[in-house]
């Protein structure tokens, strides 16, 4: 544990209350105390949340200098929120921000000062506010892509044009996001906030989307500091793909064979998609890797036969890492499209909804590392399982040019987000950087330009 002496400087992070935001917070939390020896950080969290992190075995693997501290859960269950998850974010926009407070409080005057600075959670709005009210800066995190914050930027510019929104969100793009009208409104209520923020944090890393990073940098009245990737190893645990079923079968397939497919914790398919998905893979003779984490996994075992395994979990970092793995189908979450670049493995694109879209387009159309799906939607929406395996074959055959280039683009992409948190590679500088301006006080409070 760190000393009172050493101690120097305490933090609070606040980070939305969603896998996919949390894990990157708790990921961008290590490397801001491996940075800082002087450094601890108080993470937020409901009481759900604390249980589900401690069942899933995070809590003991965080360093000494990184604690949780729980909230009432004074929003929907995580279990289930997909059902209203408009009603999740206006619950989170309208009811969490109080006992945070009272908590941000308690710690001031347990600790005896104010933290150096919070870090939130960007589509926490309110998280600005609250900062600016005990004059703690606060520096605002962006879990997804650069290219999408840029987008949204942009949201005023939406409706009556296209243009001004980044290249990598079609007109197609503006149209479904305009039709989630409650999200659309709380996001363009947070690129206000935003603009108030000290400085803007981002997972991602300057070589993966150079062009939007310097746009964002150019249009922001704050600094930027790409830190990333900034990805949460999962814990060891009986379930790693190290053991049993999961090892024994990958380590029987040859190299590169292997199409390791999943939608995430959050996305729920279609019936009539998942079966498209499930006969098309089955039709293109690949072999697959596929975790489902629900009751579809007893008759996707059947499907597969000798040429797939279906499990409801797995260490995802480790199995994309494994040399029999040669390509991804994701539904193109941002955690899962830097895990995906980190090992160097091209990726399928089905995006669902918000990020996705974007995500796929850049692996796709921008990187060339991929396949976006989405493109081969019928009238009727549905991917037809004819498009699902002509992709799934043109992604893992070893000897085509398309295979091939796909995977060189993939590797070159690996090859330099391992650069970037090398000593003097951009995100290692990044992360001083912010570290040595906020320590020195050079985070001026930015000014709204709305």
């Amino acid at each position: 544990m760190a000393t009172a002496a050493t101690a120097a400087r305490h933090m609070v992070a606040l980070p939305y209350p969603g896998r996919g935001h949390i894990n990157p917070m708790l990921a961008v939390c290590r490397l801001l105390v491996a940075a800082d020896g002087a450094l601890t950080i108080t993470v937020v969290v409901t009481e759900e949340w604390h249980g589900l992190l401690a069942s899933a075995g995070v809590t003991p693997t965080l360093p000494d200098r990184v604690r949780l501290a729980t909230v009432p859960n004074v929003i929907p269950s995580e279990h289930g929120r997909g059902a209203d998850h408009g009603g999740f974010i206006e619950a989170v926009n309208s009811k969490m921000g109080e006992p945070v407070e009272r908590l941000l409080d308690r710690l001031v005057l347990e600790l005896g000062r104010r933290p150096v600075a919070i870090v939130a959670d960007t589509y926490l709005q309110w998280a600005v506010a609250a900062g600016a009210r005990r004059r703690i800066p606060v520096c605002s995190l962006w879990t997804q892509p650069a290219t999408f914050f840029l987008a949204l930027c942009h949201l005023d510019l939406w409706r009556p044009v296209v243009e001004g929104v980044s290249e990598e969100v079609r007109l197609s793009d503006v149209k479904i996001f305009l039709a989630w009208e409650r999200p659309v409104k709380i996001a363009a209520q947070v690129f206000v906030n935003v603009r108030k923020a000290h400085c803007v944090l981002f997972t991602s890393f300057h070589e993966l989307e150079a062009s939007s990073m310097s746009k964002i940098a150019e249009s922001l009245p704050c600094p930027v500091y790409p830190v990333g990737p900034s990805i949460l190893r999962a814990p060891d645990n009986m379930e790693s793909a190290r053991d049993g079923e999961h090892r024994r079968w990958l380590e029987a397939q040859p190299e590169n064979s292997v199409l390791y497919v999943s939608f995430g914790s959050f996305v729920a398919m279609p019936p009539k998609q998942l079966e498209e998905i499930a006969v098309g893979l089955r039709d293109s003779a690949v072999r697959i890797f596929w975790v489902t984490r629900d009751r579809a996994t007893a008759g996707l075992r059947e499907m597969c036969g000798n040429m797939g395994l279906a499990v409801p979990w797995c260490d995802q970092q480790e199995v994309l890492r494994h040399p029999s793995v040669g390509g991804f189908l994701s539904h193109c979450g941002w955690n899962s499209v830097l895990e995906a670049v980190c090992a160097g493995v091209p990726v399928i694109g089905f995006p669902v909804a918000w990020d996705q879209l974007v995500n796929a387009r850049m692996i796709a159309d921008e990187w060339k590392a991929g396949i976006d799906l989405r493109e081969q939607r019928g009238e009727d929406g549905i991917v037809s399982r004819a498009a699902v395996s002509d992709a799934a074959r043109k992604l893992m055959d070893l000897d085509s040019a398309a295979g091939q280039e796909m995977r060189k683009r993939a590797a070159h992409l690996r090859e330099a987000s391992r650069g970037a948190v090398l000593e003097g590679g951009s995100s290692h500088r990044s992360l001083s950087g912010f570290l040595k301006d906020l320590v020195d006080g050079k985070l001026e409070v930015a000014q709204s330009s709305a």
